[in-house]
């Protein structure tokens, strides 16, 4: 018998589109608070990282609950997300706005050079 071992690391429903300057990861996660986000990028790769915490605490310690139905995800959360382009680090925005994490990468822009005769 083989004993497998499920992470109780989530992931948020996410979406990532590009415009003709940015890529932009949106990421549905109401409950949250600035501080609960760790965004992070290095090369190509975009993580973030999170914790929500339960939405329902009860009134007190001896309340007992029997869920009929349990969709909300709560506790730790990643994201992994491979960018499909070259982005400029020192540009990117970050915005968490009516249950949106809204994360703006500007594509990075090559530069011509010239050479002299």
């Amino acid at each position: 018998m083989q004993l497998t071992m499920r992470s109780h690391v989530w992931r948020p429903l996410t979406d990532v589109y590009e415009t003709e300057d940015s890529v932009i990861v949106r990421v549905e996660i109401a409950g949250m608070q600035d501080e609960d986000f760790s965004v992070e990028l290095n090369g190509h790769l975009l993580s973030i990282h999170g914790f929500r915490p339960e939405s329902t605490t009860p009134v007190n310690a001896q309340e007992r609950r029997a869920y009929h139905q349990m969709e909300i995800r709560f506790g730790e959360f990643q994201i992994d997300i491979e960018l499909p382009v070259p982005v400029d680090a020192d540009q990117v925005e970050a915005i968490y706005n009516n249950g949106f994490l809204r994360i703006v990468l500007p594509k990075a822009h090559s530069h011509q050079v010239s050479l002299s005769e």
